[in-house]
């Protein structure tokens, strides 16, 4: 979306832009751990996006693209709609691949994800559950392929918070569990003092880690 209005905002009404999206709606995905543990809705993260795209000029189909003939210059959408362009942005986002990992993924699987706020609400539901169980070992982390870190971290400690705030974080164990060769490598080689900083944090928190780990069911 920021794209968008920078290019209509660039171009002028002479030029027409089109944001396509296989989603009716916008999600705030850094508020995705949030609605994990109740602390936000999907309400309170998401809005609709036609609306807001109208009051610039800027045009909006919400389908799924499913090819790009780029010697064309033509979109095919889903159920086979075709849309052409002079010019075109791609910001797809990432794509998740849970089979890469036997078991791994929220539909079929037996993991959780906060990557979009549907994961998000499945993982709030049966963490409902798990309290209502009143103990268990929590396991938060990232697998092999991963490439961003931080958000693992970030809900590890989202977690610890919100069963404190309960009353009942002493009621369960909670490990780390990451393909980073060591805490607090982001992927990034370490940023600063981060692993220190971040062993220190989860020591602090009494949250147990294993880390090189290579997930493979």
């Amino acid at each position: 979306m920021p794209c968008a209005y920078e290019m209509k905002e660039a171009l002028g009404d002479g030029h027409k832009v089109t944001v396509v999206n296989e989603r009716e709606y916008f999600q705030f995905t850094p508020s995705n751990p949030w609605v994990a543990v109740g602390w936000r809705t999907r309400e309170s993260i998401t809005f609709n996006v036609k609306g807001y795209l109208a009051k610039k000029n800027i045009d909006f189909i919400a389908k799924r693209v499913d090819k790009v003939d780029a010697a064309g210059n033509e979109l095919t959408l889903e159920g086979g709609e075709t849309l052409s362009y002079d010019y075109l942005v791609i910001a797809t986002g990432p794509k998740l691949f849970f089979e890469e990992v036997e078991g791994a993924g929220p539909h079929g699987g037996h993991t959780h994800s906060i990557c979009t706020v549907d994961h998000a609400e499945l993982a709030y539901g049966d963490y409902q559950k798990l309290l209502e169980k009143g103990s268990g070992h929590i396991i938060v982390g990232a697998m092999p392929f991963a490439s961003c870190f931080g958000p693992a971290y970030e809900f590890a400690f989202i977690v610890d918070a919100d069963l404190r705030k309960r009353k009942l974080r002493h009621k369960f164990k909670m490990t780390y569990v990451s393909s980073e060769p060591y805490i607090g490598h982001l992927g990034l080689g370490g940023v600063g003092d981060s692993k220190s900083m971040l062993e220190s944090e989860l020591r602090n928190h009494h949250i147990d880690w294993i880390v090189n780990a290579k997930t493979t069911k």
